[in-house]
């Protein structure tokens, strides 16, 4: 088999990564152990940058059919909840869709984009040479090797290709461990409904087909000790402890129980291996962020891969993963820290704590905005490579309104996208591959858009350049030294 890309992993990471490696022209193989997707799938939301990232390749209709908008989210299960429709997103919302949909969705994408799937099929190690990685698979058929240009591990938080790769994996083991049980609920309660009190903690999310998912944690859960598999009885007594009633829960789907152990791979690039998603960063689910983290970590190393592999990016360009990726890792292992110290805080200054922490978020509109942002993953900012850039360089592009369309929709996997917003002359543009035009108005423009006149956007939506310079010369030439970064010759 001929493939320049494995991905190690069938998840929802990997098979995104896969769709964009085809939609950049990338030939891709996604390995997979399971023979078929697993029911009973932990992650369930999906946040507005994972479905501002779908609607940049216009396949976000399906999951929105599908899944359950809820308003806001929250912050270790605080009494005053993120108030997500403030945020600046055409998805103020995040949407309960069960993981085995998400991963249909997208393994039907990757499918129908050319990407080979091979099911059944494990990576059980690597040769990682100067010009290929050998990628050793066990098959129903025996074993095999395949030859890509790179492999990324896509392949959890017990990586066989960190592993195999000899990439050090460092964290915090766990304390705390959670439960959670996806059951049907003949008395449910509210939508969005939270509980904490000396008890425990308490979460009910309803599901697409009449079931709840009810997620907790109680005082006897902060333990080292693995207390066994979760049962229906157990499930029953956590809820009553915390609720005071089990809202009448029959016919368990699905039960299980995690800890919160929490670690970071030091290194997301290691020669042709790279690692993305669990793979990188493990972490207790909290607010449910992990699966989405994932995404974008596949939307920021498929179009790099692809840039490279087509020739018009250089080498250094890949380096950039680590650089742009594992600051978010770290970021998201931290707060999943914080989060699970509100969960568990059951003594009286905990709750003290808690109380003024929900205050805090109440009355104070900025502080909601903030914590919501970065939950939902809009605030992510990679840092300039230019010490004089313009201070949106980095940040995520709003789903402007470009003449007769929205930015989300410019956008393609394979390129970056000039904005032309001067309104006279081309302006010196530079003609090269991997790179197109559009010249439009931007209708209703924002506060921090005030003065641009052209701006770069890269494939995964960031922002790789902006330029105010009223001199066509000027902006021309600060457009090239921006490209040199990116399209060379």
């Amino acid at each position: 088999m001929d493939v320049q890309v494995v991905v190690a992993g069938g998840g929802p990471v990997g098979l995104w990564l896969a769709a964009e490696l085809r939609r950049a022209g990338v030939t891709v193989a996604v390995v997979e152990t399971r023979t078929a997707r697993d029911p009973r799938s932990r992650a369930l939301t999906l946040h507005p940058r994972t479905l501002e990232t779908f609607a940049s390749r216009g396949v976000h209709r399906p999951f929105l059919d599908e899944g359950i908008p809820i308003p806001g989210g929250h912050f270790g299960v605080l009494e005053s909840r993120l108030d997500f429709h403030r945020l600046p997103s055409p998805f103020p919302y995040t949407l309960a869709l069960p993981q085995e949909r998400t991963e249909a969705l997208l393994e039907g994408q990757a499918l129908e984009l050319g990407a080979t799937v091979l099911r059944g099929h494990e990576v059980t190690g690597l040769t990682d040479g100067p010009d290929s990685v050998g990628v050793r698979i066990q098959a129903p058929g025996g074993p095999s090797t395949l030859e890509a240009a790179y492999l990324v591990g896509c392949d959890g938080a017990r990586s066989t290709v960190r592993a195999a790769a000899g990439i050090d994996c460092p964290g915090t083991p766990s304390t705390v461990l959670g439960w959670l049980g996806d059951v049907v609920l003949d008395e449910p309660p509210p939508p969005g409904y939270s509980h904490f009190g000396p008890t425990g903690t308490l979460m009910a999310v309803p599901l697409p087909g009449g079931t709840h998912r009810l997620v907790g944690i109680t005082p006897r859960d902060l333990t080292t000790t693995w207390p066994g598999d979760l049962t229906l009885d157990e499930l029953r007594e956590n809820v009553i402890a915390v609720a005071g009633t089990d809202f009448g829960m029959r016919d368990p789907v699905w039960l299980s129980r995690y800890g919160n152990a929490t670690r970071l791979a030091a290194r997301y690039r290691k020669g042709r291996v790279f690692l993305a998603g669990d793979a990188a960063h493990q972490h207790f689910p909290a607010g449910g962020v992990g699966m989405n983290v994932g995404i974008q970590d596949a939307a920021n190393l498929a179009w790099k891969l692809a840039a490279r592999l087509n020739g018009w990016a250089p080498e250094a360009l890949l380096d950039t993963y680590h650089a742009e990726r594992h600051p978010v890792g770290a970021d998201l292992t931290e707060t999943s820290r914080a989060q699970v110290a509100l969960m568990t805080a059951f003594t009286p200054q905990g709750i003290s704590l808690r109380g003024l922490f929900s205050r805090l978020i109440r009355t104070l509109p900025g502080l909601n905005d903030l914590l919501a942002a970065q939950v939902a993953s809009l605030s992510v900012a990679y840092p300039p490579t230019r010490p004089s850039a313009h201070p949106l360089t980095g940040t995520r592009a709003p789903d402007l309104a470009i003449d007769d369309t929205g930015l989300f929709a410019l956008l393609r996997a394979d390129s970056h996208l000039l904005l032309d917003l001067t309104g006279s002359r081309p302006f010196g543009r530079p003609a090269r591959p991997g790179l197109r035009v559009r010249t439009g108005t931007v209708r209703r423009a924002p506060a921090d858009w005030s003065g641009v006149r052209a701006a770069l956007v890269r494939p995964d939506g960031h922002i790789a350049w902006v330029g105010t310079d009223s001199d066509d010369t000027a902006l021309a030439d600060d457009l090239a030294a921006a490209l040199a970064l990116t399209h060379p010759g």
